[in-house]
């Protein structure tokens, strides 16, 4: 029988758990599911905002907004667009109730239980599809999901439940590039967005430079044709400069550092085309971006709440 079986609301930069139907049976298939309930709540900083796990004869379907996660675990067979419906009018209610400041501050697991009556009315409706009466709502989200369809996760990105690792995580090898992609940054300081802005403004500069060299060479004015590889590769280096700033990537540092050492590069061949003073500025900008990549690194992992 298809059916909703439980749903939680989380916060997603520790995992804490701030409201929860726990009416679910007490199956050994439940509660390895509950295992990976917990598993994903520590990790859903690293993931998008709509997500599907499947795990076997269950799915945990969730979606993230500001700072807040909805999850659900129903079985197999149940409607993806009924599914993240649900979720949708969770999140809806959630916002709408409770203040995001208290959210953010709270300390106490379950300190929402109170929203677990809103959670099971709602099940109750969504677990009896021909009560529902959102029809255009439902023909909404079905368009939302085929165009943007939730995130399959990989078993392989959850690791192991208790130190004992998945049997469905054998075949997994590789999800260690999977997951990179995924994994979330700290929030941008103000400096990180002063580097990014920097950067771009520098990738411009190079840019101009660049198709004014370029216009000099057709008009047969000796323009040396390795000025223009220097200027467009100095804009390469900008534009990846702020792309590592803002994605994660294996080997982050370690690019930023060489992308830095491409800058130089440029700027030391072109030194004949610039003043001291324009070197001096593209040079500490790379340097000043390089150092907010550093900086501004993966989120660390998130405490273990009993969800």
């Amino acid at each position: 029988m298809s059916m909703i079986l439980s749903a939680s609301v989380i916060r997603v930069r520790d995992g804490l758990p701030l409201s929860a139907s726990t009416d679910y049976e007490q199956s050994t298939g439940m509660q390895e599911c509950r295992k990976y309930f917990k598993m994903l709540s520590r990790k859903l900083a690293q993931f998008p905002d709509r997500c599907t796990l499947k795990t076997g004869r269950y799915n945990i379907n969730f979606i993230s907004s500001l700072g807040v996660s909805y999850m659900m675990l129903c079985s197999e067979n149940y409607p993806n667009v009924l599914a993240f419906s649900f979720l949708d009018e969770l999140q809806k209610e959630f916002i709408t109730t409770y203040n995001m400041m208290k959210t953010n501050t709270a300390v106490r697991p379950y300190c929402f239980i109170e929203f677990d009556n809103f959670i099971q009315r709602t099940k109750q409706r969504y677990n009896n599809p021909r009560s529902l009466s959102t029809k255009i709502n439902l023909s909404d989200m079905q368009m939302e999901i085929k165009l943007r369809p939730p995130y399959q996760i990989p078993m392989c990105e959850l690791g192991s439940a208790n130190g004992v690792t998945s049997a469905f995580s054998v075949d997994c090898k590789g999800a260690g590039k999977i997951s990179s992609a995924h994994q979330r940054l700290e929030p941008a300081t103000l400096s990180g967005i002063v580097a990014f802005i920097l950067s771009l403004l520098c990738g411009a500069l190079n840019l101009i430079r660049g198709f004014h060299a370029i216009e000099s060479l057709l008009q047969s004015d000796g323009e040396d044709l390795n000025y223009i590889i220097a200027f467009f590769l100095g804009t390469a280096a900008c534009l990846y400069q702020c792309y590592l700033l803002v994605y994660y990537t294996s080997w982050r540092n370690v690019k930023s550092f060489l992308t830095f050492g491409l800058i130089c590069l440029c700027n030391m061949y072109l030194y004949e085309l610039r003043n001291l003073w324009q070197l001096f500025f593209h040079v500490t900008v790379g340097a000043f971006v390089t150092l907010q990549i550093w900086l501004r690194q993966a989120q660390g992992k998130a405490p273990d709440h009993d969800v």
